[in-house]
């Protein structure tokens, strides 16, 4: 049986003995990850402050914890688009989803949005997080990531996906 060792409001760690090994479970938030395509092909990225972060600037793709009381995780992916953008996608769509389980556990919904309309949301993270949005070519975002300018994480995985997705 799993024992409940640590919740936050964020994370969730539980504790399970199995066949005398004690297991330890992260349980992070779902979210969304979304890739906006602009008119010339190129993906918006975000540089936002992360004051919790080393360094405390980042940039990073459109991205959110799922909040399952605020829709699907399509509705979700359009309302991050515009708290973090200012846009709305005409068309959205979901082209990977990874499930982790095991030590560490969570789902992250994977998304390309492509003719975007201007409709600006308040981010709920604050207007000053977000410092700029910068368009880049894919090769030119393929190199940032592989020479760390921009630090791996869950979105790396799927902005790789998303190459192979767009045939690149």
């Amino acid at each position: 049986m799993e024992n409940e060792v640590y919740q936050g409001q964020i994370i969730r760690v539980t504790e399970e003995e199995i066949g005398g090994i004690n297991w330890e479970r992260v349980y992070l938030p779902s979210g969304v990850i979304i890739f906006p395509l602009n008119e010339k092909g190129q993906v918006l990225m975000v540089e936002e402050r992360r004051p919790h972060e080393t360094p405390n600037t980042r940039i990073k793709p459109v991205s959110g914890i799922l909040e399952p009381d605020k829709g699907s995780p399509e509705e979700n992916a359009q309302r991050e688009l515009q708290e973090e953008i200012g846009f709305k996608a005409a068309q959205i769509e979901n082209f990977w989803t990874m499930r982790s389980t095991g030590t560490v556990n969570n789902e992250q919904y994977f998304y390309v949005a492509r003719d975007l309309v201007a409709s600006k949301l308040p981010n709920p993270d604050g207007e000053d997080t977000i410092m700029k949005v910068v368009a880049y070519d894919i090769e030119e975002l393929r190199e940032k990531y592989l020479r760390d300018e921009i630090k791996w994480s869950m979105s790396t995985l799927g902005f790789f996906r998303l190459m192979q997705h767009l045939g690149k």
